[in-house]
């Protein structure tokens, strides 16, 4: 985005990797750079947000848990990318969907959301699914395009995604979910 430019459409990204390496944050800076004219991705990192506890929670939300809660309640859009752990979402973004899910005025309501996924042979797909299924609670919009990249690992160098393909993938993504934030203001 140039900076002459203003985003229109701003897009909250998050990736259910804490690894410094994380191939899942590296699609997320490759979303961020391929964004076109009018579009803001912002990474918002988890490693501060605590475990979900309905004890804590009645107590009063934690510093870090209401500032993703606004975080997401100020996006636009969302952008999940999630390692596939033992075939399914990582803990990390699960405790996070977890988190944005309660009441009152669950900040994920309907909100169009894309997903992306680094993962070794099956690229994601069955993470993906359970996140699906997960974020169906909520009624997310989730879009019917995703970005599944097989050994992942092999298409990250120094925290960059390099291969035009995937670059591509994402960019089509990004501005997919962008359209649809558009489409649904009118």
């Amino acid at each position: 985005m140039s900076a002459a430019s203003v985003a229109d459409v701003h897009l909250l990204a998050i990736s259910g990797s804490l690894r410094r390496g994380s191939v899942n944050t590296a699609l997320l800076r490759a979303a961020r750079e391929l964004a076109g004219d009018g579009v803001e991705v912002t990474r918002y990192p988890l490693d501060d947000v605590p475990m979900f506890d309905a004890d804590v929670e009645a107590a009063g939300l934690p510093a870090e848990v209401a500032a993703l809660r606004a975080a997401a309640a100020d996006a636009d859009g969302l952008l999940l990318a999630s390692p596939e752990y033992n075939w399914s979402v990582s803990g990390v973004l699960k405790n996070a969907i977890d988190w944005l899910s309660r009441p009152p005025e669950p900040p994920i309501n309907g909100k169009p959301t894309a997903l992306l996924s680094g993962a070794g042979g099956g690229g994601g797909k069955r993470s993906q699914q359970h996140l699906r299924d997960v974020l169906g609670h909520n009624e997310v919009d989730v879009l019917e395009r995703s970005v599944q990249i097989a050994g992942a690992g092999d298409h990250v160098d120094d925290g960059r995604l390099v291969t035009d393909e995937h670059r591509e993938e994402v960019g089509r993504l990004v501005a997919e979910l962008a359209a649809r934030v558009r489409e649904r203001r009118g």
